[in-house]
């Protein structure tokens, strides 16, 4: 049987180590993070509202705006520059947690949560001040590493994700399909996502592979089957 002292005295330690851990990586602030994921698509003529209310929230502190551009309007004619299925995938997952029948643009999710379309004036806004805030461990990055500290994984494992994207906005000119003729801004736009590894709830680190395309990284801890994220860091 383990008495109050005891179990005090375990959790000063986890915390602790977390603390040592992150400090001899170097790591970058461990603020908590709003993650605002947009799906959506340069093929699809009602994503550009959604793109520039994502443009108005990116630079706000302490939200991860993320731009996820999907494949399955490509066949309208345009093939989406930034499109990949992984991204496809990652919004399919997350539509049956939400209680829909399948993935739509635009579509913005926040903190794996809660959702909307995204395209009205204010609605991203809105949806961070009423979205439930992660509640997960404490997370950092630095030389070279993932640092998680220990806490509750839901279900006793959550994933772990590499986000490479390019910070700021940039221009696309679409030459076909439902945008012929637009030019589309694009905020923080994601690269790749990669799964490196999984969080049983103990104080852990992961590596965390170099890039060379410089671009900037964001890790999110993650509910697998498309659950809340419980935890996020970005350099």
């Amino acid at each position: 049987m383990t008495g109050p002292k005891t179990t005090l005295g375990k959790a000063w330690l986890a915390g602790a180590a977390f603390i040592a851990l992150a400090a001899s990586a170097g790591a970058a602030s461990a603020q908590p993070l709003t993650v605002v994921e947009l799906f959506t698509s340069q093929g699809c003529s009602s994503c550009p509202p959604a793109n520039a209310n994502l443009i108005k929230v990116k630079d706000r502190p302490g939200v991860l705006a993320l731009s996820f551009n999907v494949t399955y309007w490509d066949y309208l004619g345009w093939k989406d520059t930034f499109g990949r299925q992984e991204f496809t995938q990652r919004q399919v997952n997350y539509e049956p947690p939400l209680g829909h029948d399948g993935p739509f643009t635009p579509q913005v999710v926040v903190n794996g949560s809660a959702d909307a379309v995204g395209a009205a004036p204010g609605e991203i806004e809105r949806l961070i001040s009423t979205s439930p805030q992660a509640k997960g461990p404490a997370l950092a990055l630095g030389d070279g590493k993932v640092s998680i500290g220990a806490g509750t994984a839901p279900g006793g494992a959550a994933d772990v994700w590499l986000v490479r994207y390019r910070r700021g906005v940039v221009e696309v000119p679409v030459a076909r399909g439902e945008n012929t003729g637009r030019t589309l801004p694009h905020a923080n736009v994601v690269h790749s996502l990669q799964r490196l590894g999984s969080w049983n709830g103990e104080a852990t680190t992961l590596p965390l592979p170099a890039d060379g395309g410089g671009l900037s990284t964001a890790v999110l801890v993650q509910t697998p089957g498309g659950g809340p994220i419980l935890a996020a860091a970005a350099n």
